[in-house]
């Protein structure tokens, strides 16, 4: 006993100065990436893949064949309907519903087939305000997600009502000798012929959490693999009696077996595979079996759950293991600080700033997250995200194998090993 009280401690500045740096820079980066990728969605948006089908047939109009839906279509194109944020995609029907049922598009401008002769039906003496109006459909797509759905309904639905008074103003123009001789319901509809209709362009069963439960599913493997990779570092730790284990009042600790920064390292990871399985089920027994969240391909969701959570959590034992202590801080920051806002869940990457569409192209969450997408809404299409997945999550763990091993081995040789030096006894004096 040095007769020194604990409480003393506080008054040490080096404890308060690392302290404060460490948390408040924290509290100042989850600041900067949380806030900072959601204060203006609509205002980053840019590129937003949106389908535009023109399936109208045409008609007669005033003595001359149109078509009001190639008219249409070609003023949205050419039109900052969008303000310059929608990417107008032109397609068929087909294709159409092919991109919706992959993710590829938020959503989608429908224009049908009888459109035109819809139109000309206004303008003969017969149209009332019974009349049935012609029909501009909007197509959302909530399985892409659910704010980047939301941003191509709004954007859209204002593009097919601009549309629909263009169009009226056309015909106003044509018909103006005929104008006196229509019926006032037929002059009201011709200034705004269209009705817009919104509908779900791929639906999603009502266990799906509104296009959500690939996301949080995604993150539970993400944190899980994380979390486990803390404890698994620290168990091992003990294990090997490099450190203490506290239950309660009680403290273990085992008796001391050299091993190499690598040994441990391998030790470690070969925890981490083998838990996986295990995690990996129970995650999806939990979602699926207990709290009933809509899924199909079980046993690829399985494997693709335990894959997952292998990956994430070697990747984070890679960063336990080269920064030590600091590593959780590191860790914490690539699986969770800057991975939830690119992760594209509740924004959409086309309307992130740059930074964060950065980030997006490689942050683990994201490319688990359009797998898990793929899995559950997409069935199982590889070109809907499931591709990518695999591939990034293969990447990773090259990368966080080559990073740690090589690393670790480099400490190792340079005799930067965990390995205590021997500390010689205290001559005590003898008295004569």
């Amino acid at each position: 006993m040095n007769g020194i009280r604990p409480f003393r401690v506080l008054r040490a500045r080096p404890l308060w100065i690392a302290s404060g740096v460490i948390t408040g820079v924290l509290a100042l980066l989850f600041a900067v990436l949380y806030i900072g990728a959601n204060t203006d969605p609509v205002g980053h948006t840019k590129n937003l893949p949106v389908g535009l089908v023109d399936s109208d047939k045409g008609g007669d109009l005033g003595g001359k064949q149109v078509s009001l839906g190639a008219q249409i279509t070609e003023s949205i194109k050419k039109s900052d309907a969008g303000g310059g944020k929608i990417d107008w995609k032109v397609m068929d029907e087909k294709e159409m519903k092919e991109e919706l049922g992959k993710g590829k598009l938020y959503g989608a401008l429908v224009v049908p087939s009888d459109f035109t002769s819809s139109v000309t039906a206004l303008t003969g003496t017969a149209a009332t305000t019974n009349s049935v109006r012609p029909q501009l459909t909007v197509l959302t797509n909530q399985a892409a997600g659910s704010m980047g759905s939301s941003l191509a309904r709004t954007a859209t639905t204002q593009a097919a009502e601009n549309a629909s008074l263009n169009v009226g103003r056309q015909l106003t123009a044509q018909t103006s000798a005929e104008q006196a001789k229509l019926p006032t319901a037929a002059r009201i509809l011709l200034a705004d012929p269209a009705a817009i209709t919104v509908e779900d362009g791929h639906p999603l069963d009502s266990h799906s959490g509104l296009g959500l439960t690939a996301f949080y599913y995604a993150l539970t493997l993400v944190v899980c693999g994380m979390l486990s990779a803390n404890v698994i570092s620290g168990q091992v730790d003990h294990a090997l009696g490099y450190t203490h284990n506290d239950m309660g009042p009680l403290r273990r600790h085992r008796p001391l077996i050299r091993a190499k920064r690598v040994q441990t390292l391998a030790i470690s990871t070969t925890l981490m595979a083998v838990l996986s399985l295990l995690m990996g089920t129970l995650v999806m027994a939990g979602a699926v079996g207990i709290m009933g969240m809509d899924a199909s391909h079980l046993p690829l969701l399985w494997l693709y759950s335990v894959c997952a959570i292998a990956v994430s959590g070697i990747g984070a034992l890679t960063l336990l293991a080269v920064f030590g202590t600091p590593g959780m801080l590191v860790v914490t920051l690539v699986f969770i600080g800057m991975a939830v806002p690119t992760a594209g869940a509740t924004t959409p990457i086309e309307a992130l700033p740059g930074f964060y569409r950065f980030l997006a192209e490689f942050e683990p969450l994201r490319q688990i997250a359009d797998g898990v997408r793929s899995i559950l809404y997409f069935d199982a299409q590889g070109d809907a995200g499931l591709t990518r997945g695999w591939a990034m999550m293969a990447v990773g763990l090259a990368l966080a194998v080559l990073f740690g091993f090589g690393v670790t081995s480099w400490y190792d040789r340079k005799g930067l090993h965990r390995i205590p030096a021997e500390t010689k006894p205290e001559k005590t004096a003898v008295p004569a």
